[in-house]
């Protein structure tokens, strides 16, 4: 069995959501939060979230069975929480053969997606997994484990995607199909609350 650690990104202040934790809003029957974890813990035991802004506010949500760590330095970027994030699964879990990476407001990448990606890193864990997005890829992706110090190593703004683009021949690609919808709004959030059964 490949094992596989799951880390969410929630930490951002999600400041064109007008106020509102994004992290908290009402998706089916929980949270944006609520439905990532769910999801996640149908593809691995290992999930860990990130935290940040109002972490103890939205702490509250996340269940006993999960991991979940506050990053204090939030403000400076994605790659800051994926650096704690990485460096706290590998104290916990030292041998993953990959992390995947993946974040709060992707509502429609549910477990049968993130299985696929699962799927396709086992046919080759020396390649990252990743998600198309046109031309460009991103999260969720699984990296493996070669990559985890760099990982460890990302800072500031710069993200996974640093990294994706880096090793832009050792990827594999899944393509989301339309899926791959970030909720960086309250329109978005209202169209897709509409939308989805």
């Amino acid at each position: 069995m490949t094992n596989i650690s799951i880390l969410i990104l929630a930490a951002g202040a999600s400041s064109r959501m007008k106020g509102k934790a994004k992290q908290l809003l009402p998706w089916k029957d929980t949270t944006l939060l609520g439905h990532a974890i769910v999801q996640a813990k149908k593809v691995s035991d290992s999930v860990t979230v990130v935290l940040g802004a109002r972490a103890e506010h939205i702490q509250n949500a996340i269940p006993n069975t999960v991991e979940s760590i506050h990053n204090s330095n939030w403000e400076l970027g994605m790659g800051s929480s994926i650096s704690k994030g990485v460096q706290h699964i590998l104290k916990e879990n030292p041998s993953p053969d990959g992390i995947l990476i993946m974040l709060v407001d992707q509502p429609l990448l549910e477990a049968p997606y993130l299985n696929q990606l699962k799927s396709k890193f086992e046919k080759d864990l020396s390649k990252i997994t990743a998600t198309a997005y046109g031309e460009k890829v991103g999260v969720p992706a699984i990296f493996p484990k070669h990559l985890f110090l760099e990982l460890t190593q990302l800072s500031g703004n710069f993200g996974a995607r640093q990294i994706i683009k880096a090793h832009k021949k050792q990827i594999s690609v899944l393509q989301p199909e339309g899926k791959e919808i970030d909720i960086d709004t309250i329109e978005t959030y209202n169209q897709l609350t509409k939308t989805t059964p």
